[in-house]
């Protein structure tokens, strides 16, 4: 690296300075027969020198160049070359606020992060209100609030023509409460399935937004990706479907036979694969009774296994 090359100048400037340090003071002929040049590829190069407060020009025939003093001249060309840069360096930082804040040709970003437990709640209500056709979720874990909430808002959007499918994780229905709410639901329209261990909690809004953890496997309630359209939500409603496929069905409300209702509940948890300590938490009875009643249910079905007996219920219309 040639001396002058940190405050932008060239080669020929930086020699045709050092040989004024030498000679002075010099017409440009004299300083071009000391550079090794002609004096026209000379003159741009005293030109920018003085131009940059390095060169002063004494008279005009025959002009003469002259050095300014290197300790008054440098330092005020390093001063405002670092001027320049700091310059440049909140230039290039608007530049990158710019283009992190600008969004793809689509006009929103596919991906954003909901922050904070307020935040995801109104993320969930306004993706509600913004359905027109179908909303799908899978209603597992992470919970605000440690536990499944009820949907208030999903009455009235299925009132609206809005359609509901959930399917249930073990923890959505670990309650008597829990399972009046998801009934509430049914009964109003909402198509439920159950497959207990279910992790891959989702909320997709019309096939084209979804709302999903960060992370499945480091799970936080209050953080969440907003997923607009594009092959992620794609994605996503091919993972949903997959799971539908797999979950037992909820009782349908609309058979006017068969079982009560909280058999029904009982048969559609069993059919799901939960063990009967947790149906017995899930509906408020004992795991006694839970063994007591679906001994009655397989008695009265005809059958000998509780397969058999999900298989014969299935048939029926009791699931």
């Amino acid at each position: 690296m040639f001396l002058l090359e940190p405050v932008g100048l060239g080669r020929l400037e930086n020699d045709a300075y050092l040989a004024l340090l030498d000679l002075k003071r010099a017409t440009a002929e004299e300083l071009a027969g000391n550079v090794g040049c002609s004096p026209a590829e000379l003159r741009p190069a005293v030109r920018r020198l003085l131009d940059h407060g390095l060169v002063q020009q004494i008279g005009f025939t025959p002009a003469l160049y002259a050095l300014i003093a290197p300790e008054e001249a440098l330092p005020a060309l390093i001063s405002r070359r670092r001027g320049d840069l700091a310059q440049m360096q909140m230039r290039i930082e608007e530049l990158a606020d710019r283009l992190r804040a600008r969004p793809p040709r689509g006009g929103t970003p596919v991906v954003e992060l909901v922050e904070g437990e307020d935040a995801v709640l109104a993320a969930v209500s306004r993706l509600q209100l913004e359905a027109r056709e179908e909303i799908v979720a899978v209603d597992a874990p992470p919970y605000i609030g440690g536990q499944s909430n009820p949907n208030d808002l999903e009455l009235s959007r299925l009132a609206d023509g809005v359609a509901y499918r959930f399917v249930y994780a073990r923890e959505a229905l670990a309650s008597p409460e829990h399972i009046a709410a998801m009934r509430r639901c049914t009964e109003a329209g909402e198509q439920a399935r159950l497959l207990p261990d279910v992790t891959l909690k989702m909320l997709v809004v019309d096939r084209t937004t979804a709302l999903l953890p960060v992370s499945y496997t480091d799970q936080d309630p209050g953080v969440r990706l907003l997923v607009h359209e594009s092959a992620l939500v794609d994605v996503l409603v091919c993972c949903f479907e997959s799971l539908w496929a797999r979950a037992t069905p909820f009782d349908s409300p609309d058979a006017q036979c068969g079982p009560s209702a909280k058999d029904r509940d009982l048969l559609s948890l069993m059919a799901s694969g939960m063990k009967d300590r947790t149906i017995a938490r899930s509906l408020g009875v004992t795991e006694r009774t839970v063994g007591r009643r679906l001994t009655e249910l397989m008695a009265e079905l005809g059958v000998e296994t509780r397969f058999q007996a999900g298989v014969q219920a299935a048939r029926r219309g009791w699931l």
